[in-house]
């Protein structure tokens, strides 16, 4: 009976702590989003005044497109912002299971991502949704179409490449991270690479223009991305098992000294 009620105690205190792990989340979005809605306005600025923006004429189809583009310019900064605080909840809520060298090891990698997210968000701004839109408005012009952009359907083509894009420049620093709590690592990635490439290569061809030359050169640099993920893996990997070799050493001297 007092292990049943230990075993509930254990249980109810884990889902409080993952309460407020979640709660901490939700703030830093709320935060997030507070600092996106300051931020739309200079953001749509520089969008609006670079190409292919510039060229171009947006409409507006409806009364809400306006507040609808706030609203994705803001959730798009709070995901940025969110995104460090989340992978610390989440490094908070598993590491009392870590040793100490794990925690702070893992704890490390929180910064790098939100560069991370950064630089997918440059790679997919400046270098695919360029190519995707070259692309498609070719292909109008060829139809003899007169284009007639709404801001709305503008900027959701745009965002629908950039966010999954930023998304996956996190991938080597997740794989650190799981790898570093022991979730991953690198046997078990290089045994699903066959399956990785294959979702990559498909996720760049939904991303990039139907042509197979925007396809190659966005799901390369993915390839790339979880070749790097693999490699990190196996450099933390090769840490954990030098410091388990470590630590059982140091078991086996104190068990020695007991015993003597």
């Amino acid at each position: 009976m007092n292990q049943m009620t230990e075993e509930q105690m254990t249980l109810v205190e884990h889902i409080t702590e993952l309460r407020k792990r979640v709660i901490y989340v939700l703030a830093a979005l709320i935060f997030g989003l507070i600092v996106g809605f300051i931020l739309a306005n200079p953001i749509y600025d520089f969008l609006r005044n670079t190409e292919p923006a510039k060229q171009l004429s947006l409409n507006s189809f409806s009364l809400w497109d306006g507040i609808g583009i706030y609203m994705k310019f803001a959730f798009i900064v709070a995901l940025a912002l969110a995104l460090p605080t989340t992978l610390y909840q989440v490094w908070a809520f598993v590491s009392p299971g870590l040793r100490a060298t794990e925690r702070k090891a893992a704890l490390r990698y929180v910064p790098f991502v939100f560069l991370l997210f950064v630089l997918g968000v440059a790679f997919a701004y400046f270098v695919v949704f360029p190519m995707a839109f070259q692309f498609t408005s070719n292909i109008n012009k060829h139809l003899e179409l007169t284009e007639t952009y709404g801001i709305t359907q503008y900027f959701a083509f745009m965002f629908n490449i950039i966010l999954p894009l930023s998304l996956l420049f996190e991938l080597p620093v997740v794989i650190m991270f799981l790898t570093r709590i022991r979730i991953l690592n690198p046997l078990r990635l290089r045994k699903m690479r066959r399956f990785a490439y294959f979702g990559l290569i498909v996720l760049a061809t939904f991303i990039s223009p139907p042509d197979i030359v925007s396809d190659i050169l966005v799901a390369i640099p993915l390839l790339v991305l979880y070749e790097i993920s693999v490699i990190l893996s196996a450099t933390v990997f090769r840490k954990q098992l030098e410091e388990d070799m470590k630590w059982e050493q140091q078991y086996e001297d104190d068990a020695d000294k007991t015993t003597a």
